[in-house]
């Protein structure tokens, strides 16, 4: 994979150094090329100057529908519950899931990782691709082209990039389904259910929910 730039916009490194180690120790090494290991952006990438648009001129997205497993046990039989994150639209109500542009100098992987991290404050396992979509930018008057991924979370942080204009959510099922804002992450949420339901002995939680 090709390595991303990054930008640091911080003067005490010694900040840097103690909100950086937690990341690095849970993103797979496998997305994160050698060179920036030891750091990373404080700040959520600005600006469309490397952004990444496909022959038609649709302007590229790429996000994940994050994801986690709850266990609880019922009878002396243990159960797993799916339970999703949801995080609050930068501008007007509802929620979503994680997404941003996708650019030139990075893979769809890494813009996915990058997006949900920046967006959501988490990071994981990154699984299969659950589809390709169309769709109107109600702000800019141009199509998209999103891509989604299912991601199984294994780190939750405390501070992100965009925590002070964003909220987070775990939700079950039912809640996703009604709160996600945008139709066509509620469609990558049922390509997610299809595939979970068809390849593992999990339950979609319909009414469980937990906070921050």
């Amino acid at each position: 994979m090709t390595g991303f730039s990054v930008s640091l916009f911080v003067s005490n490194l010694s900040n840097v150094a103690s909100y950086l180690s937690p990341i690095f120790e849970k993103i797979p090494s496998k997305v994160v090329p050698a060179q920036i290991e030891q750091v990373v952006s404080l700040v959520s990438r600005t600006g469309r100057d490397l952004q990444r648009y496909d022959n038609a001129g649709y302007r590229q997205v790429v996000g994940c529908v994050p994801y986690r497993y709850k266990k609880h046990e019922v009878n002396g039989i243990e159960s797993k519950e799916i339970e999703f994150l949801l995080i609050s639209a930068q501008k007007g109500k509802g929620m979503l899931f994680p997404k941003g542009g996708w650019e030139i100098d990075e893979s769809m992987e890494e813009a996915a990782l990058r997006e949900t991290i920046e967006e959501g404050g988490v990071t994981g396992e990154l699984e299969e691709k659950l589809g390709k979509w169309q769709y109107k930018s109600k702000r800019h008057n141009i199509i998209h082209e999103g891509y989604m991924f299912a991601l199984l979370v294994n780190q939750e942080f405390e501070q992100w990039p965009e925590a002070e204009i964003r909220q987070r959510k775990w939700v079950g099922l039912d809640e996703a389904r009604e709160v996600c804002q945008n139709w066509w992450m509620r469609e990558a949420l049922e390509a997610f259910v299809n595939l979970k339901c068809n390849s593992e002995e999990v339950e979609i939680g319909e009414n469980n929910a937990s906070g921050n």
